[in-house]
């Protein structure tokens, strides 16, 4: 595959069918203006690019205005990609969308695009769901499961942030999840839904309170929370759905709004004075009354039809299932405008024609937008896929009298209509897939050189024959320096059954795999980072954008079994994990060497004599990544209006034997929050203390030691042990503030 040259261009056309699917109401915008409209992004980093970096930036601008519609990155591990991508969309000053395979990869980008950006719109998009058990029949067993999911708060809130900074701001960087492929309500609907208010305007009380009504905000006088609203005579505070830790309070002169102020909503101290704003809905679906009005005749002439249907063929149980539900909620659109599952309607509300692609967070976009694809060789399969697995469900629902047919139209954008409404897109990978590549005429950008000099690890290829004893000897090893090791198999109970025998063995290990939920893996990899363990078992979890500079050792046991896990993309990305450290290596253990094998030995052979060549030109001694270890705790799914509390990490790189350090740093800080009467965060950092304590006597969080501890793996519910809690007595009464007396409680 050729890497791009100056001059090397593979120029695509957009398909005729984005000029209409991404139509944008430029002309209301252009109307009505945007209040905070023409800041530009400013890129705030101590570092300048360096090693392959400068070259890739250059040659992905020069691609960009050029008009080139799709490039690749080609970049190692480790070679800062990320920042390379900021360094483009600060040159290039335009909205720009990253789009990342998970939730997990979304919130590390997140991050790091919020340090690069701190005065800018950096905003997450993500499925707000913390469970989502989506509406489905089951017609052998006659089992309807009726939806159940628990929203996210704080997450719903950044999805609002998002679509408002889009239709506010120039200097936007949104990071999502395939989340942006559903549908979210019409740009056109919640754009004209919007109420602007400037200082001085005439505004009548209770017309106001109405429209905030219409716009799905909540009177609570009493409890003041986001997307509610309070009214104490001539003033009305506003808690905007965008908002966390902010309201608006409007003062009214007679019909004269007399000031804006910005105020803090649980002190209500003023912090700011505005001379205007805008309010966006409180829902992403909401409609203007007409529109409203208009889909309820559509939705009984549709249900007037399919009751026909019904009743021609003889299932008159269809028929009034389906009857009873649409008309409930008919009656619940027009009395609240809303309704359980109103996303099902959406077609109605849209104004859209069946088969026509739903209103989707790409409609948002302007029209110079950019599109990034981390992983890109995950992330195009996983589009592809979205649409088919959701029809089925629909379908059958549909044929079985629990929704109307419309509700098929409720659905992620197909992969066809994707492609003809992404703008110009860079596919971000260290083994692009070969659609993209495809795209770009096998043309890319390569990024090999690591500025940090690091090179790719050296590749081993030992015989499976006794693999499990002589990897029992290189963990022991690995361990005695002080690093990790990451151990990848084919299936779960081999993951299980190898986790089992190491515990036995005396090694400390964990397993983690797709049966362990997104936030405990997390947290499972927080631990190993720690030292809590040494050796963490998996199948595929192990592979794209795991962040750990503490492995020292990747083991790959049966690695001549050709498959999607042992493919040459496979290879080299689970190769990678050890690339972020001076003294890592990787162990393929086979009985042949299989042409992916071969593929990634050589690619990862290519990739280290380059960057020993560079770091002999320049004086470069390669040095592990340095990287603060970060808590779960503090991450974007769990932040709210609560206390934030440090995880009690020191600021540098905890690595190694350090867990005593973390330890006395932990219970430092515990007596010092208690000593402020901070009970509430004294209380988590002891309870941080207890765990790490366990850990520390051998012990599991469940009190248990050495094989089960292994055999449990990182799953399970949490339960003391009794030695901890024996450990931590001293460490209750400091979280109780050392005292019988009860502490007054301090809020946040």
């Amino acid at each position: 595959m050729p890497v791009r040259r100056t001059g090397d261009r593979a120029m695509t056309t957009p398909p005729p069918a984005r000029a209409a699917a991404r139509a944008r109401p430029l002309a209301r915008e252009a109307a009505r203006g945007r209040l905070e409209a023409g800041r530009p992004l400013e890129l705030a980093s101590s570092f300048q690019p360096a090693g392959d970096q400068p070259q890739a930036i250059d040659g992905l601008i020069d691609g960009l205005v050029h008009g080139e519609r799709d490039q690749v990155l080609l970049g190692v591990t480790g070679s800062g990609k990320t920042f390379t991508m900021a360094h483009v969309i600060a040159r290039m000053q335009r909205p720009s969308l990253i789009m990342a395979p998970n939730k997990t990869l979304a919130a590390q980008l997140y991050g790091e695009m919020r340090q690069f950006f701190p005065n800018n719109a950096v905003e997450y998009f993500v499925s707000y769901y913390d469970y989502y058990q989506p509406e489905a029949y089951v017609p052998r067993t006659d089992t309807y499961i009726e939806k159940e999911s628990s929203i996210n708060e704080q997450i719903d809130r950044m999805r609002h942030a998002a679509t408002r900074s889009l239709l506010e701001r120039d200097d936007v960087v949104i990071v999502a999840s395939v989340s942006c492929l559903y549908g979210i309500g019409s740009v056109e609907a919640y754009s004209e839904m919007t109420v602007t208010l400037t200082r001085g305007q005439v505004v009548q009380r209770q017309a106001l309170l109405a429209a905030l009504t219409e716009l799905q905000y909540k009177r609570n006088d009493v409890a003041f929370g986001r997307g509610c609203f309070r009214v104490r005579g001539d003033t009305i505070e506003l808690f905007p759905a965008h908002c966390e830790d902010r309201a608006w309070r409007l003062s009214l002169f007679g019909d004269d709004l007399d000031a804006i102020h910005e105020i803090d909503p649980l002190t209500g101290e003023k912090i700011a004075a505005l001379e205007a704003i805008r309010i966006y809905p409180n829902s992403h679906y909401v409609t203007p009354k007409p529109t409203l009005n208009q889909a309820i005749g559509l939705i009984k002439q549709d249900l007037t039809q399919r009751l026909a249907a019904f009743e021609q063929i003889g299932r008159l149980l269809e028929a009034q299932r389906l009857e009873q539900r649409t008309q409930f909620d008919i009656e619940m659109i027009a009395a609240t405008g809303s309704c359980a599952g109103i996303e099902n309607y959406s077609r109605y509300l849209t104004g859209r024609a069946p088969g026509e692609p739903p209103p989707t967070l790409f409609e948002y976009l302007p029209d110079n937008a950019l599109l990034f694809l981390d992983e890109s060789h995950v992330m195009v399969p996983q589009v592809g896929g979205m649409a088919r697995g959701d029809y089925a469900r629909k379908h059958t629902l549909a044929e079985h009298g629990f929704r109307l047919p419309s509700c098929i139209d409720n659905r992620p954008l197909t992969f066809e209509e994707w492609d003809g409404t992404r703008p110009q897109t860079v596919f971000v990978s260290a083994t692009p897939g070969d659609w993209e590549l495809e795209r770009t005429g096998g043309v890319f950008v390569e990024q090999v050189v690591r500025p940090t000099g690091l090179i790719d690890p050296l590749v081993l290829v030992r015989p499976t024959e006794s693999q499990v004893d002589d990897l029992i000897a290189e963990c022991r090893a690995v361990a005695d320096r002080g690093l990790r090791t990451l151990v990848t198999t084919l299936t779960k109970k081999m993951a299980e059954a190898l986790t089992e025998y190491l515990g036995d063995a005396g090694v400390r290990v964990r397993y983690i795999h797709s049966d362990i939920d997104t936030l405990e893996r997390i947290e499972i990899i927080r631990d190993l980072r720690l030292g809590a363990f040494d050796v963490l078992v998996g199948i595929n979890l192990l592979r794209e954008g795991l962040d750990i500079p503490e492995c020292g050792l990747v083991a790959i046991l049966d690695a001549d079994k050709e498959g999607y896990l042992r493919s040459r993309r496979s290879l080299i990305q689970t190769i990678g994990r050890a690339a972020r450290n001076v003294e890592g290596r990787a162990i393929l253990y086979a009985d042949a060497v299989t042409e992916s094998m071969r593929y990634a030995i050589d690619e990862t052979n290519r990739r280290r004599e380059k960057q020993q060549a560079y770091n002999a030109v320049n004086g470069i001694t390669p040095e592990s990544v340095k990287k603060s270890i970060g808590d779960v705790l503090e991450s974007v799914y769990d932040r709210g209006d609560r206390v934030t509390v440090s995880s009690g990490l020191a600021a540098h790189a905890l690595v190694g034997k350090d867990r005593a350090a973390v330890i006395a740093d932990l219970e430092a800080r515990m007596r010092a929050a208690a000593a402020d009467l901070e009970f509430e965060g004294a209380a988590r950092l002891r309870d941080e203390l207890r765990r790490l304590e366990a850990l520390e006597l051998g012990l599991d969080d469940a009190g248990r030691g050495g094989a089960a501890a292994g055999a449990a793996g990182g799953g399970g519910k949490r339960r003391r042990g009794a030695a901890a809690a024996a450990r931590t007595d001293g460490a209750d009464r400091a979280a109780r503030g050392g005292r019988g007396t009860r502490g007054r409680r301090r809020t946040a």
